[in-house]
């Protein structure tokens, strides 16, 4: 008797190079196509500086960078170096209808700012959560380099958790960075996904380098932008240290039954600072603040508002394997 044979099927054929480069480009193509005409051309004049003759006018510099629109009336994201002392801000959209705006507001510490236009039928961008982002997604980077408008690259995300240097002095942390090129005049843009989403507010990019870029996580935007509309400025209280979020041991976090995976790993502490009074120490994980888990950078920045100022609260961290409570009272930010 031949025993049955159970017929083993035919491999499916692997997808040709053009049919992925059709999916990259569809993919791309709907990220345009969808933030596209939130995108913004921002044209700023400024005083010019230094010594000049009584009979002389003043003569203002130039200068431009990109922004989005995230408001249906008319509130638009961008980097505070672009925008930041500019006597007069134009916004000029793809289609080129061009309108006066003004400055709500801008955080140096965090390289945004918000302006606000008065237009009909504006279209706002969708904000992503940052915080699902994953290192080797495909991502897009509109912006206006050298005032070429609506100007498209794309790439990956390269790394997360990454620290960049305000032009005020402090560290941006949490930032995304990615290879998708960016170029002067494409600070301020959003950093897309696939989706549509904006998960990032492009800002810099590595001079001598290639392939280095970065953008502001687009939730520590939402937290800054909400602040600028609501009060112009950014005040905060500050502990004096410099992290970035990072993801506990499994072992560790189930073992203390703490309720976050994840915290904020303390990378150097400021001499006489609160932090430095309160006994933080390089290589801490803060796991929480007061009464409120921390996760990550966003939520202690979440936490640390001007309400904290001047207020003992409890500093809960991991230390090697042990769990540490601290008693902290930050000070205000001397940005604020």
């Amino acid at each position: 008797m031949i025993p049955h044979e159970t017929p083993v099927p035919a491999p499916e054929p692997e997808p040709s190079s053009e049919e992925l480069l059709d999916a990259y480009s569809r993919a791309v193509i709907h990220a345009v196509e969808t933030v596209g005409p939130s995108v913004v051309s921002i044209e700023v004049q400024h005083p010019e500086p230094g010594f000049r003759r009584p009979t002389m006018p003043p003569q203002p510099r130039g200068g431009s960078g990109s922004g989005f629109v995230f408001t249906p009336d008319g509130f638009i994201l961008t980097n505070s170096h672009v925008v930041h002392g500019a006597s007069s801000i134009i916004v000029r959209f793809p289609d080129g209808a061009t309108y006066a705006a003004d400055l709500v507001g801008d955080d140096p510490e965090t390289d945004l700012a918000v302006v606000r236009i008065t237009a009909p039928s504006l279209i706002p961008a969708i904000l992503g959560d940052s915080n699902v982002v994953r290192v080797g997604q495909l991502v897009v980077a509109i912006g206006n380099p050298f005032g070429f408008q609506a100007t498209v690259t794309s790439g990956v995300v390269s790394a997360l958790g990454r620290s960049l240097r305000s032009r005020s002095g402090r560290l941006i942390d949490n930032v995304i960075q990615t290879d998708a090129a960016l170029n002067p005049g494409s600070s301020g843009g959003p950093l897309v996904t696939t989706q549509g989403e904006v998960i990032g507010v492009n800002s810099a990019m590595i001079m001598p380098a290639q392939g280095i870029c970065f953008a502001i996580a687009v939730n520590t935007a939402k937290l800054v932008a909400a602040q600028l509309i609501r009060q112009g400025r950014v005040r905060r209280s500050a502990i004096g240290f410099a992290g970035q979020s990072v993801a506990l041991a499994r072992k560790i976090a189930r073992f203390h039954r703490l309720p976050v995976e994840s915290g904020v790993r303390v990378e150097s502490v400021e001499p006489q600072s609160p932090a430095e009074g309160a006994g933080l120490q390089p290589g801490d994980v803060i796991v929480a603040f007061g009464d409120t888990p921390v996760r990550g950078i966003d939520d202690l920045q979440a936490k640390l508002t001007e309400r904290e100022v001047g207020v003992s609260s409890p500093l809960t961290v991991v230390r090697g394997v042990e769990v540490v409570t601290l008693d902290v009272v930050p000070r205000e930010s001397k940005a604020s």
